[in-house]
């Protein structure tokens, strides 16, 4: 025996509070969802002692048929949700009920959208399911033993929602866990056992294991005094079935009990292979990403089922990063029951599992691209930034995700992300021999930048990426069918195959004529440039930065500083235009060329969005030009 305390009183974690609040004076719609939530739980903890079973025969003989029961006592106002499951201990029944360690309920309360139906759904995504039982109950005991404990004793916990809960030991012989919520009154309906079966069919009909209640709704008994249970859902495995003899209603329904997500999926994947390996995969893609698509932690990947017996959730060997918001599951007939997530690691099974559903996956893409346009924008705004870092991750599939992948343009009439690459190759002009792009830390920054001075003059369409993953994308995808890929702010720009002869004599004849201005703007940045060059990508604008074509560019770099990286120094280029009234006006003013100087670069830098090193100076420096070009002009 330990020091453990037989009974005290403990507060909930303030979350916890506040999410109680919640349950019990906000979400009145869909009640209903409660049962749903804690039968879940009840089947996850008979899965939980089915996989630890196959390391510990003592914790499951032969004989023991897991499932759940539902039970009602009219008299008593109660509702009782009992499985044979993987039960828990007295620190563990601390640890999940009394705290929410990992869904936190701050992101739990800002996905909250003051609609009913909505927010109801939150309730199992979050992983906060079991305060639910707050909503239609006054009370709630949990009795529960975990599964493999020595002596007979188990744990009792109880509250009412009001801020504190009370954990006692008692004597338990069996292992597994019973909630039995007080119903409130005005709640009866949840004391109803048609109404209940009605609720089970509905939410959780396709849960593999057994859901009993008893058959007589009377209360008679059998001679030996218990009841006589019935199962009330059909429990079979969706994905087992013949696709041709499952609706489209049934697939939702499914997506639905799987995910919490009441929302229909966009598409599904039901694929059976069979030969060397047999496998059969579900795999879902869904109308809108989950709240919590790109935290770290967050909980990501395919169920993974061997012979229909469930071994793990979050199997993220099954799935690459950048496809972690498709939800299903995979059913091996091959592989072992004792599957550990090391054996994972290192299974040429798993790798060839994983790689072809990749490809089916990116085939359903490309067919609802190409049939069902609407459905991919939807898709593409959802996602399409997590499928992106793909062409970084995955070398194999790169063409294919290229196919996918959608940018706003110098066309398009918003920020919308629309065109493909395919698209804009058949608006190239016939002698262009690059796709150009354009990087920036926003679509306002790229559509407004001066380096698309000349292309817009010019017609030629430049892709627009002010996603932080695009600087990687181009990175990583440097031709597509044929065509570099070009940036418009690096490197010299070489537009001669759409130029024409009178435009080459011109430029020779101002390097000349502005030779000597450029030498002394070079030697009044010569800290701050790498070099001073006339632009032939400026019409409107007096001056702009590039970098070199082996530098790095201006965007990744304040990207990279921004998440703390140190960096070697790389000077810009300042490149001049010629053609600016400002330029002409100053070519020929020695006495302040070198302020002059200092403001065409920190002009160029503030448009291309980079932040000043000393914006005071810049102020004071505008200042006193002004106000010398006004008493100038008296």
């Amino acid at each position: 025996m330990t020091d453990t305390p037989q009974s005290e009183t403990l507060g909930f974690q303030t979350e916890v509070q506040q999410l109680l609040h919640l349950m019990i004076h906000s979400l009145y719609g869909h009640k209903e969802i409660f049962l749903r939530e804690l039968i879940s739980n009840a089947s996850d903890a008979c899965d939980r002692l089915r996989f630890e079973a196959l390391t510990d025969n003592s914790l499951l003989s032969e004989d023991d048929t897991l499932g759940v029961q539902v039970t009602v006592d009219k008299d008593a106002r109660t509702l009782s949700i009992i499985d044979n499951g993987i039960g828990m201990s007295r620190e563990e029944v601390i640890e999940h009920i009394g705290t929410i360690a990992r869904s936190g309920t701050k992101q739990f309360v800002k996905a909250l959208t003051g609609d009913d139906s909505k927010d109801a759904n939150l309730i199992g995504q979050f992983g906060v399911g079991f305060y639910s039982a707050f909503m239609v109950a006054n009370k709630v005991t949990l009795t529960t033993r975990r599964a493999g404990d020595q002596a007979d004793q188990g744990v009792l916990w109880e509250s009412s929602g009001q801020g504190e809960y009370t954990v006692q030991t008692l004597d338990r012989p069996q292992s597994g866990t019973e909630v039995t919520l007080h119903i409130r009154e005005g709640e009866d309906e949840y004391l109803e056992p048609i109404r209940l079966r009605g609720i089970i069919a509905k939410y959780s009909d396709h849960i593999s294991l057994p859901i009993q209640m008893p058959k007589e709704i009377d209360g008679d008994r059998k001679d030996d005094g218990q009841p006589e249970w019935e199962t009330i859902n059909s429990g079979s495995a969706l994905w087992a079935r013949p696709k041709q003899e499952i609706s489209e209603d049934e697939y939702n329904s499914f997506y639905s009990n799987l995910t919490f997500d009441h929302e229909k999926p966009l598409t599904h994947i039901h694929n059976r292979v069979e030969g060397k390996q047999e496998y059969t995969s579900l795999l879902f893609i869904p109308s809108h990403a989950p709240f919590d698509l790109w935290d770290r932690e967050r909980q990501s990947g395919l169920k993974l089922y061997v012979r229909r017996i469930f071994i793990m959730d979050d199997s993220k060997h099954l799935m690459p990063n950048y496809l972690r918001f498709v939800r299903g599951i995979v059913d091996s007939m091959d592989l072992p029951l004792n599957v550990s997530r090391e054996f994972l690691q290192h299974n040429k099974d798993i790798d060839k599992i994983r790689n072809a559903s990749v490809k089916k996956i990116l085939v359903q893409l490309k067919t609802l691209a190409e049939k069902e346009p609407d459905k991919y924008k939807i898709f593409w705004k959802e996602f399409g930034r997590a499928l992106k870092e793909g062409i970084a991750e995955d070398m194999d599939n790169q063409q294919q995700l290229a196919d996918l992948l959608r940018f706003a343009t110098t066309l398009s009439e918003s920020d919308e992300q629309i065109q493909s690459l395919k698209d804009y190759m058949g608006r190239m002009p016939f002698k262009q021999d690059a796709i150009y792009y354009l990087t920036a830390d926003s679509h306002t920054a790229a559509s407004q930048s001066p380096h698309l001075e000349i292309f817009r003059k010019k017609n030629i369409e430049v892709l627009l990426l002010s996603d932080t993953i695009d600087e990687w994308v181009v990175t990583h995808l440097t031709e597509y069918e044929g065509k570099p890929l070009k940036s418009i702010a690096k490197g010299a720009l070489d537009l001669k195959n759409l130029d024409d002869s009178e435009n080459k004599a011109d430029t020779k004849t101002q390097e000349k004529e502005f030779s000597d201005f450029i030498k002394q703007i070079k030697g009044a940045l010569k800290d701050s440039v790498k070099e001073v060059r006339l632009t032939d990508r400026l019409t409107d604008s007096p001056a702009c930065l590039v970098a070199d074509e082996q530098d790095m560019g201006g965007n990744l770099e304040r990207i990279l500083k921004s998440i703390g990286q140190d960096l070697p120094e790389h000077k810009p280029i300042l490149e001049i235009n010629p053609d600016h009234v400002l330029i002409k006006r100053i070519s020929g003013d020695n006495k302040q060329l070198d302020d002059w100087a200092q403001v065409l670069f920190d002009q160029a830098a503030l448009a291309e969005g980079a932040a000043l090193k000393a914006p005071a100076a810049y102020v004071k420096r505008i200042n006193a030009l002004i106000t010398n070009s006004l008493a100038a002009a008296k």
